[in-house]
């Protein structure tokens, strides 16, 4: 197995104290939002051999095992973070696996180059993702019944915001959430500045379940994508629990520090609380107009130990063993490759001892067995 050197992203919404505080070093003062752990060829982890990619490149089935190329072709399938939030991320929704292809192509035939600001698929693969909150850990996750949408706005007391209260309770329930999202996105952007000055205000004022908008508004004043934010679950997640977030799903994470894994991919529609371009048609065509439950997970433990965090797809497949001094080593040899994470206390993988934040690779069929007092999260492929 190699100990993984990776990259920290500044985005300008990370946390200046999370990551640092997991790593056990001074902060720099600068925003450190993400942690990347795989073979992203935007940031590939480190190892003694190489770039994790180009490892992977010489050798495909060597590092990620013949059914791994089988299945997902020869590049490691899933991408594997650290996120720390400390300040709301952009609202978004991510394309089915159909849609990104479409989209891919489309873009393509146009000639829109992948790195213009209004190009959105970069690639012709899905995103599904999974958030495993290390700390308390808030969210928005998918949209909420109608008429609870409908209190929610109508609690705030803003005329102008009436007319979308209307359509929420008297409209059948995709129809209602298609309509007033559009609405909110592509009304005169004077007129929603003041609405959403209007609604700030207001929940600033009464806390309390208001509270979360309140401060998604004190980051982005007057963007569209506070009252959007308004139609969707806010949920907040305990140290262990975690979000399944599939296609068509919109969703915005707010504030706290988790592991997450995602298929490896870029694709990125976004609904709201961005400067970035915001593709009104394409996000439509994207949305899942439908209330669901944020569906929070917590990991169902089998017998060697593991506790496993379940998700409908197979890119990915996330996992951690809470280890404790003494005990037996836990065997995680495996036909796919892993990365392994350590979060909290100190674990051996293999000859290599990691500390939190500490990571390594474990290529397909190696050999690989965890012992020590502490927290390691291991990522690899459905079997």
């Amino acid at each position: 197995m190699d100990r993984l050197d990776n990259t920290i992203r500044p985005y300008a919404w990370g946390s200046t104290t999370a990551i640092p505080r997991l790593l056990g070093v001074e902060p720099t003062g600068e925003p450190q939002a993400e942690m990347w752990m795989g073979a992203h060829p935007g940031a590939p982890s480190r190892t003694p051999r190489g770039p994790l990619n180009e490892v992977i490149d010489k050798a495909p089935e060597g590092e990620l095992g013949q059914r791994t190329v089988a299945r997902f072709g020869p590049r490691l399938p899933f991408l594997l973070k650290i996120l720390a939030a400390g300040a709301p991320l952009s609202l978004q929704v991510h394309p089915d696996l159909e849609q990104a292809k479409e989209g891919y192509a489309d873009e393509e035939r146009r000639g829109i180059p992948v790195d213009a600001p209004h190009r959105n698929y970069k690639d012709a693969n899905h995103k599904p993702e999974l958030i495993c909150a290390l700390t308390e850990f808030d969210g928005l996750c998918g949209f909420r019944a109608p008429d609870a949408a409908a209190d929610l706005l109508a609690g705030l007391d803003v005329d102008s915001l009436k007319p979308y209260v209307d359509v929420l309770h008297a409209h059948p329930e995709d129809a209602a959430l298609r309509e007033v999202l559009t609405a909110v996105l592509s009304a005169d952007p004077e007129e929603m500045t003041h609405t959403v000055t209007e609604a700030a205000a207001a929940c600033a004022r009464l806390g309390g379940a208001y509270a979360p908008y309140a401060d998604i508004a004190h980051h982005y004043p007057g963007d569209p994508g506070v009252i959007a934010a308004m139609l969707l679950n806010h949920v907040r997640l305990q140290p262990g629990e975690a979000l399944y977030l599939g296609a068509g799903v919109p969703h915005a994470y707010l504030s706290g520090l988790g592991v997450e894994i995602m298929a490896n991919s870029d694709n990125v529609l976004r609904c709201g609380l961005t400067p970035k371009h915001v593709d009104v048609p394409e996000l439509l065509r994207i949305v899942r107009f439908e209330a669901s439950d944020p569906g929070v997970l917590r990991p169902e433990a089998s017998a060697d130990g593991e506790e496993v965090y379940e998700t409908p797809i197979d890119e990915f497949r996330l996992s951690r063993y809470v280890v404790t001094e003494g005990a037996a080593p836990h065997d995680l040899t495996r036909a796919t490759p892993q990365i392994l994470l350590c979060t909290a206390g100190s674990v051996r993988a293999g000859d290599q001892v990691l500390a939190p934040g500490e990571s390594v690779f474990v290529p397909a069929e190696d050999k690989a067995e965890v012992s020590g007092a502490g927290t390691v999260f291991r990522a690899t492929v459905a079997a």
